[in-house]
């Protein structure tokens, strides 16, 4: 059996920093809007844990949070077998979309079908939050308003948007915005907006964005050719992506083709239950069926 399932990206339509506990780790809200836009993954069987890419830029180690993601769900049911990964890349390393936290989380959600585990998606969310704190709300897969440490999960109901999204070319390290200094730690606590056009003003923000533009120069112009030909922009995340509403995907190709040489993008559409699940989904259907017509014949 193999099966191909997407790792869909994501975007923190805001981002607040509302304290920061004693083990370090900050409190916030943020909206998370998934998209029909990110990597894939390949998963056979095999004796052993292996896994490959088509970006040689990225480890194929333990290192890898998608291995580690496949070690922990073998250390947590001591499942013996193994398995053969194949990650497309297309999100950007370090670009604030959460192209590694996603990529464990297909791999959680994979693993657990290819080796019929039959794990709950409370289980898998649970075993996520280990590997990263935006891991869990690509496990429960959808839009969701979320606070603690990203762990705290209130789903939600988004309208349909298309969004530009532009990576500027440079790695932001979530380490060295979050241990900045200046970094905004104490904004006000805010209730569930009513809508996304709420979400979009200036109520609401990405307390990230002041420090990684003083960093990382090249956000800051991003931001400003985003407002001049979108009307609107923001950073998601720690960077270095950032994105713009638009008025329908027409729009973002044509600033697609405009933007600056070094630059890249791609045109979005969010999506309240994640890609991922409807893929699974119609994986589970095929395989019902196909079980079906195996016992009437």
């Amino acid at each position: 059996m193999t099966l191909t399932l997407p790792a869909p990206a994501k975007l923190n339509l805001f981002l607040h920093i509302t304290g920061q506990r004693p083990d370090g780790y900050h409190c916030l809200q943020t909206l998370f809007a998934l998209l029909d836009h990110g990597d894939s993954l390949t998963f056979s069987p095999s004796d052993k844990l292996q896994m490959h890419c088509n970006d040689p830029q990225l480890p194929c180690d333990e290192s890898n949070l998608i291995l580690r993601a496949a070690s922990l769900l073998q250390d947590h049911t001591s499942h013996q077998g193994g398995a053969s990964i194949t990650l497309e890349k297309r999100l950007p390393m370090g670009g604030g979309v959460g192209g590694g936290s996603s990529d464990a989380a297909t791999a959680l959600l994979g693993l657990n079908q290819l080796w019929g585990l039959d794990l709950s998606l409370e289980t898998l969310a649970d075993l996520g939050l280990k590997l990263g704190a935006d891991v869990p709300v690509f496990v429960l897969g959808q839009s969701a308003w979320a606070e603690g440490v990203g762990e705290q999960i209130t789903p939600v109901s988004l309208p349909d948007a298309h969004f530009l999204v532009i990576h500027p070319g440079i790695h932001v390290s979530t380490a060295r915005i979050f241990g900045d200094r200046e970094l905004t730690r104490d904004t006000p606590i805010s209730k569930l907006p009513a809508s996304l056009e709420a979400v979009l003003t200036r109520d609401f923000h990405n307390d990230c964005e002041a420090v990684a533009k003083r960093h990382f120069p090249e956000i800051g112009k991003t931001l400003d050719w985003l407002r001049q030909h979108a009307g609107n922009s923001r950073m998601t995340g720690t960077g270095a992506c950032c994105f713009a509403r638009l008025t329908g995907p027409q729009q973002g190709q044509q600033l697609l083709q405009q933007l600056p040489q070094h630059w890249t993008g791609f045109v979005a559409r969010s999506r309240n239950t994640s890609p991922l699940h409807e893929a699974l989904a119609r994986f589970r259907e095929t395989q019902n069926s196909g079980e079906s017509a195996h016992i009437e014949k």
